[in-house]
């Protein structure tokens, strides 16, 4: 799972579907299983490839629905900091968005969290960050042409179906077999169901499964499971969604009375209100992005720590308790630095923490590493600095 800005994306990925439908074509092909309800029958290769080809050409139906995120990755219990759309509050529970998409130039996506809310509105060339409990409108400049497209809106804190498929397809390869189970229903939607299946021994997924709309080949779901487990360890999907055109007044916005009124520059918006990063704060303290050490699905994401962390991982927590809540790396680190397991290699020292489906590791030099992988490719990917 990567970790970095979460970007709204509406689309079947197409560039991912299309390098799995050849991978699926150039194998042996699992013909699907029909149950309830029953869509015609395709292959696995059938359904990616029909998928790209629909796609190809980035028109999407107009739409509008809610999308609930569930996460059960058996983290041990870490502090809460910055609610239920920070980043350690993502770990854990479920959550839920409002979207509703008019097109390349119409869109509006909208999450709650407790008794506030957070909405991106794009309508035009008039594009607006609300923050309700900050009261304050953004309005960004700049915006390009499409604003509204799955590709050209980042929003932080969020995960869509089609984003979460991405990033399965974009792992699946040679070492992934790929098949099509019984058909599903999701939101009142008759849907295919492909299911992927890592071959490599270093990873925790036992599975992920896709179900993708019988009729405009939309993902609508997609469930993650860990080796060793019944129920989904990470799932996000549709709870309703109906593909006919929004009410025009859902991208109206004017700023509320009293609200302070910002404006920024296109750019800044990919790195969430204010200037911050969609992930509050991912990048390390020397603002080097994330590096990914491997592919496929033993890859893991290597990320700086906040400076305070290198050397003395255990009093790092008591000194950076002046960082502001939901400062990711630092929140994550502080809160995994209290119940994580001390452990060393020819990699260096540092501590561990492994769940059903995720392991994170902090070293002493002030590094963490993180994937859906066992410990010992943390430790391979730790040592290969």
């Amino acid at each position: 799972m990567r970790i970095g800005t979460r970007a709204v994306r509406w689309g079947v990925p197409v560039a991912a579907v299309a390098v799995v439908a050849g991978v699926v074509a150039a194998g042996p092909v699992i013909a699907a299983v029909q149950g309830e309800p029953s869509l015609p029958r395709r292959t696995a290769a059938e359904l990616l490839a029909d998928a790209a080809e629909k796609w190809q050409s980035g028109r999407l139906p107009q739409m509008s629905g809610t999308i609930v995120e569930t996460a059960s990755l058996g983290l041990p219990a870490l502090p809460a900091a910055g609610g239920a759309t920070s980043p350690l509050g993502l770990l854990s529970g479920s959550h839920q968005a409002k979207v509703w998409y008019g097109g390349p130039d119409r869109l509006r996506l909208m999450v709650p969290d407790e008794m506030k809310e957070s909405d991106l509105v794009v309508n035009g060339d008039q594009v607006w960050w609300w923050d309700s409990a900050a009261n304050t409108a953004t309005r960004v400049k700049g915006a390009p042409d499409g604003a509204g497209r799955p590709d050209a809106v980042p929003y932080a804190k969020t995960v869509t179906p089609a984003q979460a498929a991405e990033e399965a397809l974009r792992a699946a390869g040679t070492d992934t077999e790929i098949a099509i189970s019984e058909d599903a229903t999701v939101a009142g939607r008759a849907a295919y169901q492909v299911v992927l299946t890592p071959k490599e021994a270093g990873s925790l997924v036992k599975e992920v499964r896709l179900a993708i709309d019988g009729e405009t080949l939309v993902p609508l779901r997609v469930q993650l499971y860990a080796k060793g487990t019944a129920e989904p360890a990470f799932e996000v999907g549709f709870d309703s969604v109906t593909f006919t055109p929004p009410a025009p007044e859902n991208f109206a916005f004017t700023p509320p009375p009293g609200a302070k009124v910002e404006e920024t520059t296109a750019p800044s918006i990919a790195r969430g209100p204010h200037g911050k990063d969609g992930m509050d704060g991912v990048d390390g303290h020397d603002g080097a992005a994330p590096r990914v050490v491997g592919d496929g699905w033993d890859r893991v994401v290597v990320v700086s720590l906040p400076k305070g962390f290198e050397g003395d991982l255990a009093g790092a927590a008591g000194r950076a308790k002046g960082a502001r809540d939901g400062d990711g790396v630092a929140s994550l680190a502080n809160g995994m630095v209290k119940v994580a397991t001390p452990v060393s290699g020819e990699w260096g020292s540092g501590r561990l923490i492994r769940t059903k489906l995720v392991s994170a590791l902090l070293t002493d030099d002030g590094r963490m590493l993180a994937g859906a992988v066992t410990p010992e490719v943390l430790y391979a990917a730790a040592a290969a600095k």
